[in-house]
């Protein structure tokens, strides 16, 4: 008993508390609890229709060496990148988790301010955090549209600032306008993450050529169906690649998540067929259930289900065999929302049939 206490006085006070990433439940819980074969996943913003035939027959290649070190800078990767985007610089990660903790690794000293748009991603906070940045939640405007005067307020004392769009969890779209004006009036580099941002017609690669205070991150893990290998990247200036590429933890992203990422950047009809696939599934939705329903620019909708609370609503499609994300984590978002994501045909007619009886 005494070394465990010694232990437990050696946790910094962040993790005393009960913070860290929120989770959706497993399915395999839901279909055990009540007697399902199969579960509607439409919780966790997953690509439906599994991986590319090319990112599967390019992992497959790359299998044979994973007794090797991977190349720490995925020559291959960054070229299938610059094939597929034009000539930027670039930087990868073990997921934009990853991107997203090297780049405040690179920026951070304890006590540096950090600003975040919010409702949004939990994990820019969290990461933040864990490098002691002193963080600031600047509050959306009602129809979850960004504050732009008080973000730049915030984002001016900020050596990194966060802004997702289209946004997580609501699917709200910043117009480039509104990124361009906020770039101008802060010093510090904004990140702005585009983890959805295929599903949306709205593009912010060419701000990259105007400023040197952007990065831009993306995945693989939506559009391009590589959720389970991890792989993010991003859009850095040029004198930012040096510096993460130090600061990054060495052979974290691994040989054959990168080499099936190069397949999935080549497989073009795979990602026209998801974005159309996902945005026809998306108005249906819409039309199914009215003004409840957000415009949303990604794979996933947000929905307001009051008078029920997110986790009661939560809890309803569960019992009918439907996984859907409770919005009650989200900080700054009211504990009315739930978040559902575009699935299997199946997946969304049962969506559609539970919601119905909601």
């Amino acid at each position: 008993m005494q070394q465990s206490n010694r232990s437990a006085d050696l946790i910094r006070d962040l993790y005393r508390q009960d913070t860290g990433y929120v989770f959706a439940k497993k399915p395999e819980e839901i279909a055990k609890e009540f007697g399902f074969a199969e579960v509607a996943r439409l919780a966790s913003n997953e690509n439906p229709f599994g991986p590319s035939p090319r990112a599967l027959k390019e992992a497959e290649k790359a299998l044979c060496s994973m007794h090797r070190y991977p190349d720490t800078t995925h020559t291959n990767l960054i070229s299938a990148l610059r094939r597929y985007h034009g000539d930027y610089s670039f930087v990868t990660g073990v997921g934009m988790d990853g991107v997203i903790e090297t780049c405040i690794r690179v920026l951070i000293n304890p006590g540096d301010q950090v600003a975040i748009s919010t409702p949004t991603f939990s994990f820019y906070g969290l990461a933040a955090a864990a490098q002691g940045g002193d963080v600031t939640h600047i509050p959306r405007n009602p129809d979850f549209s960004v504050d732009i005067p008080s973000f730049i307020a915030s984002a001016r004392k900020a050596k990194i600032s966060f802004l997702c769009t289209p946004n997580n969890p609501s699917g709200t779209v910043t117009p480039v306008s509104d990124i361009e004006e906020i770039l101008k009036n802060i010093d510090g580099i904004l990140f702005l993450d585009n983890a959805y941002v295929e599903f949306s017609p709205v593009d912010y690669r060419d701000l990259m050529n105007r400023y040197d205070n952007l990065i831009i991150g993306r995945t693989m893990s939506k559009v391009f169906g590589l959720a389970g290998c991890r792989v993010g990247y991003a859009f850095v200036p040029d004198w930012f690649r040096p510096v993460y590429e130090k600061a990054a933890t060495p052979f974290t992203l691994n040989t054959i998540s990168a080499a099936a990422a190069v397949g999935a950047l080549e497989d073009h009809e795979y990602i026209d067929r998801t974005i159309a696939y996902v945005k026809k599934w998306r108005d249906i939705f819409t039309k199914e259930s009215g003004k409840t329903i957000l415009p949303s620019g990604a794979n996933f909708v947000m929905i307001d289900v009051t008078p029920l609370t997110g986790d009661q609503a939560t809890d309803f499609f569960a019992q009918n065999g439907v996984l859907v994300r409770s919005c009650r984590s989200f900080p700054g978002l009211a504990d009315h929302y739930i978040r559902v994501c575009i699935g299997e045909e199946w997946e969304n007619n049962r969506f559609i049939e539970v919601f119905r009886r909601l």
